[in-house]
């Protein structure tokens, strides 16, 4: 059995696996959880970040207004299900990720550049005030997510090198810093292989440390006759040197089928960004974008994505 390695929260949102189900996800019946209306002048409010605080839930939300400018948004909840979002906008970008490091909640997200895009780094103690670092990365780069401690003595990142454009270059990479100012030691980790994600792949929400490894989500993209279709897989990576990959899903876990995850701004997206986890009874709640448009939620356990990812497993084919 697999087991996660960090704090138990009793109070993780969570619905039972339905019955008759045999996916390695399933989703929340009452999604989306989020929609396009929660904030004032919002076209739509997805991709998001959720973490744990004092008893309840933080997070941090993607909106594009009805200028389509994209700024992140900040919100609070206490069941990690109902949720109320903050007019104010606290930075310009999008695709945020949250990681608890260091004793405070660092953010990183998709930021503007007039060079491209590049990875914003900010920390914050009470979701009001922010700490801003410098970009970590040289533009153009996005799906910037930190880990949540050091490895080997440094802070680690995942992003995804990319040029101005749409893709076309789609691989994970990990850098690493001693200070979360100064980045370096790039190692490739993954390219888009399997059938699903031919296109593109992108970290997702941060790194779970198991016994097993890092489990890592990710998203894939294929592009087919109608346009992109964005998929979540999974990856596990070595604890010790997390750009080499020790196990890795040949098929998807989840994958746009309901009607959230097809009609929207851009149809059949699946993007996950946020993962909360349970140490003590193993279970995983997955926050993800439906179709760029609302917030919705799925789970899992540990245990049932390990087996799955061992069962369908890429490497050492």
């Amino acid at each position: 059995m697999a087991h996660i390695i960090g704090s138990a929260l009793p109070n993780i949102p969570w619905q039972n696996r339905p019955a008759g189900s045999a996916e390695p996800v399933w989703r929340y019946t009452g999604n989306p959880i989020i929609d396009r209306t929660a904030v004032k002048d919002a076209n739509s409010i997805f991709n998001s970040a959720v973490v744990p605080y004092k008893g309840a839930f933080r997070g941090v939300f993607r909106l594009d207004d009805i200028t389509r400018e994209q700024y992140l948004v900040t919100g609070e909840s206490a069941d990690g299900i109902h949720w109320k979002l903050n007019d104010e906008k606290i930075f310009r970008g999008y695709d945020p990720r949250l990681t608890f490091l260091d004793g405070r909640y660092f953010l990183s997200w998709v930021c503007h550049t007039d060079k491209g895009t590049s990875i914003g780094i900010a920390a914050t103690d009470d979701f009001e005030t922010w700490d801003r670092y410098e970009n970590a990365v040289l533009p153009v780069s996005r799906n910037g997510v930190l880990f949540p401690r050091k490895v080997g003595g440094n802070y680690m990142l995942f992003t995804r090198p990319c040029d101005k454009g749409h893709t076309p270059y789609g691989d994970i990479f990990l850098s690493q810093s001693p200070d979360l100012t100064y980045w370096g030691k790039h190692r490739f980790v993954i390219s888009p292989v399997n059938n699903w994600e031919m296109t593109k792949v992108g970290a997702g929400p941060t790194p779970i440390e198991t016994d097993e490894g890092w489990l890592c989500f990710y998203h894939g993209v294929i592009t087919s006759c109608n346009g992109f279709t964005y998929s979540m897989g999974a990856m596990i990576t070595d604890i010790n040197e997390p750009w080499k990959v020790l196990h890795r899903a040949d098929c998807y876990l989840l994958s746009p089928r309901e009607l959230y995850e097809f009609v929207g701004d851009v149809p059949n997206v699946v993007f996950p960004c946020a993962a909360l986890t349970d140490a003590e009874t193993g279970r995983i709640a997955i926050y993800y974008g439906g179709a760029d448009t609302v917030v919705a939620l799925a789970f899992t356990t540990v245990d049932e994505t390990v087996e799955f990812i061992k069962a369908h497993d890429l490497i050492g084919r």
